[in-house]
């Protein structure tokens, strides 16, 4: 027994020198996309293909699909693929009013409530849509308010989608995030979401990083600035405690715009905010190049999106 007390420090260290090194895991990110606006069943695999390329990640991409297997924004009901999030090491959301099933919803209840980090783009302000007398009602105003800091409100227009910009964004002044490391003032095809003024606050610790300027108003034209300001956070970071009690890091966007990842600035910002979330190092020297071409629809319901798309994969990994 003496002899086992003795040997009890080296026998740790070499289980110790035994694991793997969890340093050089590859970090999984898992992006659950369904939204039948913005074409982020373009623009989330183009930023998969960055992070991979620039993080080394390994990526699941989850999307809503028809009963044939095509990518389809219009189904509300299903999103494939989310099993992956039970490895992931980030979920990256952007949905728009979903009504997914329970096992479905689980899913991504589950990932959330775990303590594992957040990242959600403009839509994902009211992710699901459930009717008043569903069990999951709560999803639609309560939940994305206590996750991403704040529920659908209103926005200052879209004139002319995707003719011409409509929001100045810039980072706030007081504001050093590492998130903005190389991000620099740009005009955004996104129009503004009103997340704060008025009688409406952002939830919880949410701290802006980046604020919108309206270069177009119909609450401006209506008289209604008093209630809906010109300037707004169209970016912050907080965080989300949940069953785990383990604070998730959590950054989220209300840009968004398909267009907007056109703009090197948009795709920095974003890149950086998955680094962030997964407590990577962020370099300025990060390239925000496309990894394939990029050349989205533009905005818009119905069947704006390209048709007949078979969900893919990043290369290497499925």
């Amino acid at each position: 027994m003496k002899l086992l007390f003795m040997l009890l420090p080296f026998l740790v260290l070499w289980g110790c020198a035994m694991q793997p090194s969890q340093s050089n895991k590859a970090p999984h990110i898992v992006f659950v996309i369904g939204d039948e606006e913005y074409r982020s069943e373009e623009s989330m695999p183009m930023l998969a293909q960055i992070a991979k390329r620039e993080l080394g990640a390994e990526i699941s991409l989850c999307y809503s699909v028809d009963s044939a297997g095509f990518i389809d924004p219009n189904r509300l009901d299903h999103i494939q693929g989310l099993e992956a999030l039970e490895t992931a090491d980030l979920m990256v959301m952007f949905t728009r009013f979903r009504a997914l099933p329970s096992q479905e919803l689980a899913m991504i209840t589950d990932y959330v409530e775990s303590g594992r980090p957040i990242m959600g783009f403009r839509t994902s302000t009211h992710a699901f849509k459930y009717k008043a007398d569903s069990a999951f009602f709560h999803m639609n105003d309560e939940w994305p308010t206590q996750v991403f800091g704040q529920q659908w409100i209103s926005h200052h227009g879209h004139f002319d989608d995707g003719a011409h910009p409509l929001t100045s964004v810039s980072p706030l002044a007081e504001t050093k995030h590492p998130i903005l490391t190389g991000v620099e003032p740009f005009e955004a095809y996104s129009w503004l979401y009103h997340v704060d003024g008025g009688k409406w606050k952002l939830f919880g610790d949410c701290k802006p990083i980046l604020t919108g300027h309206s270069l177009k108003s119909n609450h401006e034209m209506k008289g209604r600035l008093d209630k809906f300001p010109l300037d707004n956070p169209v970016a912050w970071t907080k965080t989300y405690t949940g069953e785990s009690g383990i604070p998730a890091k959590v950054f989220f966007t209300t840009l968004g715009h398909p267009y907007d990842w056109r703009i090197p600035y948009m795709r920095r910002l974003a890149l950086n905010g998955i680094a962030w979330t997964l407590d990577l190092p962020i370099s300025p020297d990060f390239s925000v190049e496309f990894a394939a071409p990029y050349e989205p629809n533009n905005s818009g319901f119905g069947d704006r999106f390209k048709p007949n798309q078979r969900p893919v994969q990043i290369s290497g990994l499925e």
